[in-house]
């Protein structure tokens, strides 16, 4: 709406009735959770709603491993002897020690999604995958939003190019981002309307305000009280320590997702609880899964979409590397639509030709990936890339292009 003039269509200044938006959004989980519902009575899995805990080798079983269940309505405590374990229980938000966990201007992702009402002004701790959705949608929103980094870089786990375009593009929103930052915790004041909190950057040290605080320093396993202690189900550094068939220490017991040591992303998840019933049942070929053909997408304004090592990874891995990039400004389709901000950045072994990485901000970067990750899995080479023959005028054409200029092939740059 924004930008509707360019395309010949006048029209009033659009406004945001976040209430509604929240509306949506309910409707459309209420929609995803009734398809799972369903789909699990179709298969006539049992479901016990309430909290499950491991025992330890008892009367019931000489494993480890007999969940015992406290129903949610507190009607009884359900004991389940499973043959095999799958352990899911997911993860929650960490909070910054020092700051007060029931301040209603604190928020984590949890409480921002329960907003009825947009703050005038958020400051963001923490620039990774959610800070920066957050921070692209509140802008879009109107909101003036802070984004306070410890890093040197905003998603310091990206490509570095990457994370150059984005602080780029959210700056062009109006965001203003402050990396290589460090907090004063106990500087932290709240009252009714404002948050307060001191920051420290290269020597100076400034005060922060405004309507709310977001936290957005990552994820923690839910491993507390599901009866670890009862196994000798091994943990490091928070995460559940599993094989590559995502077995524990207690073979009959699995775990996927935020649990382990794992891209921290709900396909991932989804894939890694497949792979561990495959196993369970023991079927042939159950492939392990390689963290490298896990692809990342970030869902802000532009979005970023990312598979297998960046340029520094690949540089510390000892390849040489080629790297072909080229701008949406060179792709018809991005012009039509008018969303040519960004690129594809391809990375190359420059020995064996095969795609080491590709990085993807712009327009639809989530859609374009799998064509990506497809490639990295079967291990073509970027010559195979770019002679496949894209339809015109797409969006995918970016990889094609980037694919070709990393051999010094590009016909459109």
């Amino acid at each position: 709406m924004k930008h509707s003039e360019t395309f010949g269509v006048i029209s009033e200044r659009a406004t945001v009735d976040f209430a509604k938006v929240q509306l949506r959004k309910e409707a459309v989980v209420q929609q995803l959770h009734k398809g799972i519902q369903s789909l699990l009575k179709k298969h006539k899995i049992s479901i016990y709603e309430g909290y499950g805990r491991m025992l330890g080798p008892s009367i019931f079983s000489p494993s480890a491993g007999t969940v015992s269940v406290e129903m949610n309505d507190r009607s009884d405590n359900i004991i389940l002897i499973p043959k095999q374990v799958l352990l899911a229980t997911g993860s929650k938000p960490r909070m910054l020690d020092g700051l007060p966990k029931q301040d209603e201007n604190v928020l984590t992702s949890d409480e921002a999604l329960q907003l009825e009402e947009l703050p005038a002004s958020v400051v963001i701790i923490g620039g990774g995958v959610i800070g920066v959705e957050w921070a692209s949608m509140l802008a879009d929103f109107g909101v003036e939003v802070t984004i306070v980094e410890n890093a040197k870089q905003i998603l310091i786990n990206e490509d570095e190019d990457i994370s150059k375009e984005m602080t780029k593009q959210l700056q062009k929103k109006g965001i203003v981002i402050h990396t290589s930052a460090s907090l004063d915790v106990d500087s932290f004041e709240s009252d009714p309307s404002n948050v307060r909190i001191d920051v420290t950057k290269e020597g100076e040290t400034f005060t922060l305000q405004a309507n709310k605080l977001f936290v957005s320093i990552g994820r923690t396993a839910n491993i507390d009280d599901i009866g670890l202690k009862n196994t000798d189900i091994e943990v490091d550094k928070g995460k559940i320590v599993v094989n590559e068939y995502l077995q524990t220490k207690e073979e009959h017991i699995y775990a996927i997702g935020d649990l382990i040591k794992s891209p921290e992303l709900a396909h991932a998840a989804s894939h890694e609880g497949i792979t561990a019933v495959r196993h369970m049942d023991e079927q042939e070929n159950v492939q392990p899964i390689s963290e490298n053909h896990i692809p990342r997408c970030i869902y802000s304004a532009p979005e970023v979409a990312s598979i297998g090592l960046t340029e520094r990874e690949a540089d510390a891995k000892g390849y040489t590397v080629a790297v072909g990039k080229v701008p949406f400004q060179a792709i018809g389709k991005a012009l039509i639509n008018g969303n040519h901000e960004g690129f594809c950045k391809v990375i190359v072994d420059r020995t064996s030709r095969d795609v080491l990485g590709v990085h993807i901000i712009g327009s639809q970067a989530t859609e374009l990936i799998s064509e990506a990750a497809l490639a990295m899995v079967v291990q073509a080479a970027d010559i195979e890339i770019g002679e496949t023959i894209h339809p015109h005028p797409t969006s995918s054409e970016v990889l094609k292009e980037a694919a070709l200029q990393a051999i010094d092939g590009a016909i459109h740059v």
